[in-house]
């Protein structure tokens, strides 16, 4: 969910600020880390959990603590440990050493390595070894959730109303256009495979001879396609950067499946957005959520009325 810098969780790189005792409390907690010396830096970019980057002797792990709020953004934390475990053991996710259900804590294996920025992405030289870590992802063990962007975006929408949360000016006038792609989307199912499904650029940690994929919060069974075309719209990659993405995890280029791409990125905008404004409501975190929401929102706008939407409706439909 990040435009120009990453704004998600990460685990590869820490701010390099040692923080004070305040977390002595919740350390205390984890049986690795109780009543030893520890070095603890808080790690930068969280927005629905604090991460704390932990050495104790020479382990080194990352203890991500809970927010309020979460319950509201649909993060289930026995679910993202439970596909925690899945994703280390196809290879492709931080090793889980620990859970803790009160207070909510999640302890994984420190991953020593390049953080991916929005630039790593766009120059396009990583896209193979991106599309070979999501493949790497989707074929391992099954994930114990499902995930569907249409729901996300109405359980959302519920939420925003009930509350009086702010709503962007025309967001509801897209609603019959959302109902199509749902629509055009069923035409041509897509079997669904694990998925991470908040792939920004700053769930990426590149170790020198392998990509890392982190942060399984919204992560459940999904159509893969939407995983491609979130990276493409979190990004904000060209149209020939997700050809490129589609051609390394397909080996081949479809019109049918470069438009499912393109929509189900149209669709992460729309349904961010609402993320957005529910954080920008409840989250007690120093950020812009509003304004981060509306370029999202912007961008969702400018692809709901470009003509091109009508032929992406069409060629999601046809088999290519």
């Amino acid at each position: 969910m990040s435009v120009d810098q990453p704004v998600q969780d990460t685990v590869g790189e820490a701010s390099g600020q040692r923080v004070d005792d305040r977390w002595d409390d919740v350390l205390r907690h984890i049986a690795c880390l109780c009543d030893r010396p520890c070095e603890v830096e808080e790690l930068s970019g969280g927005l629905t959990n604090v991460n704390l980057k932990v050495t104790c002797e020479e382990r080194t792990v990352v203890v991500r603590v809970a927010q309020t709020g979460s319950d509201l953004l649909a993060i289930d934390r026995r679910v993202e440990h439970r596909n925690s475990i899945a994703a280390a053991a196809a290879g492709v996710g931080a090793p889980v050493i620990d859970f803790l259900e009160d207070p909510q804590l999640l302890v994984v294996g420190y991953i020593d390595g390049h953080t991916f920025t929005d630039d790593d992405l766009r120059r396009g030289d990583q896209l193979h070894r991106v599309a070979a870590a999501c493949k790497q992802l989707h074929q391992g063990p099954e994930f114990v959730s499902v995930f569907d962007m249409f729901a996300i975006q109405r359980r959302y929408l519920r939420i925003v109303e009930q509350h009086g949360f702010r709503l962007p000016d025309r967001y509801l006038d897209f609603a019959p256009q959302v109902q199509r792609i749902e629509r055009a989307m069923a035409v041509l199912p897509v079997a669904p495979v694990p998925c991470n499904n908040d792939l920004l650029a700053g769930n990426f940690i590149d170790d020198g001879s392998k990509i890392w994929l982190i942060d399984y919060e919204y992560s459940g069974a999904n159509d893969p396609y939407f995983e491609l075309g979130n990276i493409w719209s979190e990004a904000n990659l060209t149209l020939e950067q997700l050809e490129e993405l589609l051609q390394a995890y397909d080996g081949a280029v479809h019109r049918h499946l470069v438009a499912r791409a393109r929509l189900w990125g149209l669709m992460s905008k729309y349904g961010w957005t609402l993320w957005a404004s529910i954080q920008s409501s409840v989250s007690d975190i120093d950020f812009d959520f509003w304004s981060w929401g509306m370029e999202k929102y912007d961008r969702a706008v400018a692809e709901f009325d470009d003509p091109a939407f009508e032929r992406l409706l069409q060629e999601v439909a046809t088999q290519s």
